[in-house]
């Protein structure tokens, strides 16, 4: 194990001649380089807070305001603090500390504040005015209309000057909409009525009625009361119950993977690949504390998306509890903490008051696994309580783990900036057996041994044995965007940025005088062991009947769809649509995750992708009816998902409002056959794209190797697929398939099978030629 070294800044002995002080200058020096770090930090945070606070204001901006103002009232020859100290020298002896020339010029940068002040507001409001249009959405592709191009300026012009930070726009983000009850229960009858037969739809239309009649309006009342006091009407709700107040595994049913390269492995080394991707994480996370990460845009970098959830990706847990669970985040965190063979360890992440180097990192993973020290009794398995049930998980925690030693260890865990596994099997891409290969690698990181693992923290890096990495993420405090950014980064640093030596190692030198990792401490009882082993239990069954098939699909990709005139998004959801068809013989209702960032704390809409339209097009393929009539049900098909999706991005989705209707009216205790149907409706075909957010990190034409195999997440349904799809370039798309094992009606290498098969019969509508699989 690495050298012990000194815990206490000074130690002291009491004798006859009194006491004598034994100072550590070294420990002294690490205190105050900490503090100095601490405090560069809050001054960061604080500037930033103020740049943020007057965006789109900016310091130039102010001088030439208050410039311009008190040169005007020097040339029209008037008092520039408007009799400002005038009045006031009527309640205080003003003129015994300023001088009448002072007190105007003391008043006219008053004045002239204030004005500067007034002009920002303006300017805020106007800027969220402006981004409530959305109009620029419908416009066809290449094309911009006037009245697009007046809108793009003046969006230009209130947003001043100044170069804008990760959260400079949050203040001018407009607030989420309530859409009419009329609109969403017409929405949601279009949606199902592919999915009912006569006589169910008809059902269900009077159930519609009978809501829109009698419960409707109040229930709206109070929602559009709640959406003129809360910043966003939805998300807060969103994550209490949907994601917090669930009581089941979060492994597999919540969180989610993210993939290393699918061709590229920089080094074989464990600790190496570790060292800089911790390092490139780490180098992130000081980026985030400056506000130095650009916000994201749409349209051509002109409209702004919502930062608000990168607040808790780093030093964040979920913490269980009987009925809810919360999320504990810290505003700072020095430490990270490993798990490697059933041993914890706290791993300190600056010293000398700086970042510790990748190679530095790398010195502290090779202590890590040459530590042949065995678990404590209890400790090897702990995790598993995380990857169980949530309220077995809250009693053992508050029993067991909340007092002496086995608390300071929970803490270190709970606050660390993130969660390391070290991995002792090899997972990776190999062509020759690439279906059995990508398996067992979807399946480690989504679940892994159900107690190697930390499920709780925001997100957990996990590096094999063979040099391999991979994230697993909680979904409580964010979407997969948020993770998919800073994995982006990750990778784009790891082997280019950063690099690594002839021998596989990081480059760098090691540091000789570097204090090693911390062994964590459990005192972990019996009674506790056997919670931990009924964790286990349930959790292991879960993970064995999850069925996961990935495919790389290299047959085409989104530069020859764009040559077919048609959304690459769209394109996939038919495809999947015609796929379960074939698979089950029947549509079924479908989740497609967009997003409402273009809205203040906006989170996620469901586009139902099961249309009228795509329902035509899949009979048709399925009957051979012609060509030209398959190509324009499948050209509507397209332009119908199109507009579905964009209604969902502008706050015009059918789902979360209703959700937010069902929470009114348990509140209010009314009992709503419609809505109790509605939120019951399992989603046999949830599927999500995993968007390439920063393409300008990958140079994916000089390095095609560079490509991501993205990320994936367990079946919703337990007789449904789970698909995440990401599109990597011109030429590669990578499907993830979930399903369950235990369901007769699913099976994700057929259903993987069938996907391919409609994206070539598809193609083949358009008579374009594909590229060779390779």
């Amino acid at each position: 194990m690495a050298e012990a070294h000194q815990a206490v800044a000074f130690q002291f002995t009491v004798s006859p001649d009194g006491i004598d002080l034994q100072l550590s200058h070294e420990a002294l020096r690490q205190v105050y380089l900490s503090g100095l770090h601490s405090w560069k930090k809050r001054f960061i945070r604080f500037k930033n807070g103020i740049m943020n606070g007057v965006y789109p204001g900016s310091a130039p901006g102010f001088v030439l305001v208050l410039a311009g103002y008190m040169g005007r009232a020097k040339y029209v020859q008037v008092d520039p603090s408007l009799g400002l100290f005038l009045k006031l020298g009527q309640y205080m002896p003003v003129s015994k500390y300023m001088s009448l020339e002072t007190q105007r010029r003391v008043g006219g940068v008053l004045v002239g504040t204030g004005l500067w002040v007034a002009i920002i507001f303006t300017m805020r409001n106007a800027l969220k005015y402006l981004l409530s249009w959305h109009g620029w959405m419908s416009e066809r592709h290449g094309g911009v209309t006037w009245k697009s191009r007046a809108w793009l300026v003046l969006v230009k012009i209130f947003s001043g000057i100044q170069t804008p930070t990760l959260y400079s726009f949050q203040t001018s983000l407009p607030n989420l909409p309530v859409p009419s009850v009329k609109d969403t229960v017409t929405r949601y009858l279009e949606s199902v009525r592919p999915l009912l037969d006569e006589e169910e739809y008809k059902r269900m239309e009077g159930l519609t009625l009978d809501f829109q009649k009698n419960h409707a309006p109040k229930l709206q009342w109070y929602l559009w009361l709640k959406s003129l006091w809360a910043t966003n009407y939805v998300s807060d709700w969103w994550e209490e119950y949907i994601y917090l107040r669930s009581r089941n595994p979060i492994m597999v049913n919540s969180n989610y993977y993210a993939m290393d390269f699918l061709y590229v492995f920089p080094t074989q080394l464990q600790a190496a690949r570790a060292g800089n991707a911790i390092h490139a994480i780490m180098l992130y996370r000081r980026k985030l504390d400056r506000a130095q990460i650009k916000p994201l845009f749409a349209l051509a970098s002109n409209v702004p998306f919502c930062s608000a959830q990168w607040e808790r990706l780093f030093n964040t847990s979920r913490v269980p509890g009987q009925e809810r669970d919360t999320l504990q985040h810290v505003s700072d965190s020095r430490h990270i903490v490993v798990y490697h063979r059933g041993r914890y360890f706290k791993v300190g992440m600056f010293y000398d008051g700086r970042l510790l180097l990748p190679r530095e990192i790398e010195q502290q993973m090779e202590r890590i696994l040459a530590d042949a020290s065995e678990p404590q009794p209890g400790e090897e398995k702990l995790a598993a309580l995380t990857a169980g049930n949530r309220v077995p998980w809250a009693c053992a925690r508050d029993a067991y783990l909340r007092r002496g030693k086995n608390r300071q260890s929970l803490d270190a865990v709970e606050k660390a900036a993130f969660f390391v596994t070290l991995d002792d099997t090899e997972q990776r891409y190999e062509p020759n057996n690439a279906v059995e290969s990508l398996r067992r690698y979807a399946k480690s990181l989504l679940h892994g041994k159900c107690y190697d693992r930390w499920f709780d923290k925001s997100f957990n890096l996990i590096v094999y044995k063979n040099g391999t990495m991979g994230l697993n993420a909680e979904h409580s405090w964010a979407d997969a965007p948020i993770i998919g950014h800073l994995w982006e980064h990750v990778l784009s640093m790891d082997p280019v940025k950063l690099g690594y030596a002839t021998d596989g190692h990081c480059k760098g030198q090691t540091h000789r005088s570097l204090p090693g990792p911390q062994r964590l401490q459990w005192n972990i009882p019996s009674e506790c062991q056997s919670m931990i082993a009924n964790s286990l239990a349930v959790a292991q069954a879960l993970a064995d009947d999850v069925d996961t098939h990935i495919i790389p699909f290299e047959d085409f990709g989104k530069g020859l769809i764009k040559k077919c005139r048609t959304s690459p998004d769209a394109f996939i959801q038919i495809a999947l649509q015609l796929a379960h068809f074939r698979d089950k013989g029947k549509f079924c209702l479908t989740y497609e995750a967009s997003m409402t960032r273009l809205f203040r704390e906006g989170r996620t809409e469901t586009v139902r992708s099961c249309t009228m339209e795509t329902c035509a097009f899949v009979r048709a393929v399925v009957n051979a009816e012609p060509r030209e009539t398959r190509l324009a049900l499948l050209r509507e098909a397209a332009k119908k998902h199109q507009q579905m999706y964009r209604m969902a991005m502008t706050g015009r989705g059918i789902d979360r409002h209703l959700f937010c209707l069902y929470v009114v009216s348990q509140y209010l205790q009314l009992d709503s056959p419609f809505l109790k149907e509605v939120l019951s409706e399992p989603w046999r075909l949830s599927t999500s794209q995993t968007p390439l957010q920063q393409p300008e990190l990958f140079d994916l034409v000089r390095h095609p190797e560079l490509v991501s195999s993205g990320g994936g997440f367990g079946p919703v349904a337990d007789d449904g697929y789970g698909v995440a799809y990401i599109i990597v370039g011109e030429n590669l798309i990578n499907f993830h398939i979930s399903c369950k094992r235990s369901s007769p009606e699913t099976d994700s290498h057929r259903f993987g099978n069938h996907i391919r098969q409609a994206m070539l019969d598809m193609l083949d509508l358009f008579q374009l030629q594909s590229q060779p699989s390779k």
